[in-house]
């Protein structure tokens, strides 16, 4: 059961269609791994073509996978007519992001009319272990269009 209400019954389809129109995140090869009220799973395999010069996933982006799960996150609650913007974000990398596999999980901690608050975590894993890489707080912003 989910804590927040969803305001648009075809939000899923809006977030997989917002996702799908984001050609960053195709590049990268980002894919929806989960959706519910309020929380967007996505994830990604490694790819060298995004490392840093050690090898591990550079930190671009970490904070690039981040910012789109907080952002649909924030998307599933808002009203059909709206878009879904970042204000800002704010990230910790608490570990290198060394994995075959990377998780990004958005979660709305406070939706608003007009700004929803979000947070994220990153976790890499390699071989079944998984290690949270990267924290994310991040505020969204409810563009409604006015015509």
């Amino acid at each position: 059961m989910s804590l927040f209400q969803v305001q648009d019954p075809a939000s899923e389809a809006r977030v997989r269609k917002t996702l799908a129109n984001q050609q960053a995140m195709t590049t990268m090869g980002i894919s929806l791994a989960k959706i519910e009220p309020g929380v967007v799973e996505l994830q990604m395999p490694y790819d060298e073509r995004f490392s840093q010069q050690n090898g591990f996933l550079h930190g671009g982006v970490v904070s690039a996978g981040l910012d789109t799960a907080c952002g649909l996150a924030s998307y599933t609650l808002m009203p059909a007519n709206a878009d879904v913007l970042t204000v800002e974000f704010k990230i910790n990398l608490l570990a290198p992001a060394k994995g075959q596999m990377f998780r990004f999980v958005g979660s709305v901690v406070k939706p608003g009319r007009t700004l929803v608050v979000s947070e994220g975590r990153a976790f890499a894993s390699d071989g079944g272990n998984e290690k949270m890489i990267a924290t994310m707080s991040a505020t969204m912003m409810t563009m409604v269009s006015r015509s």
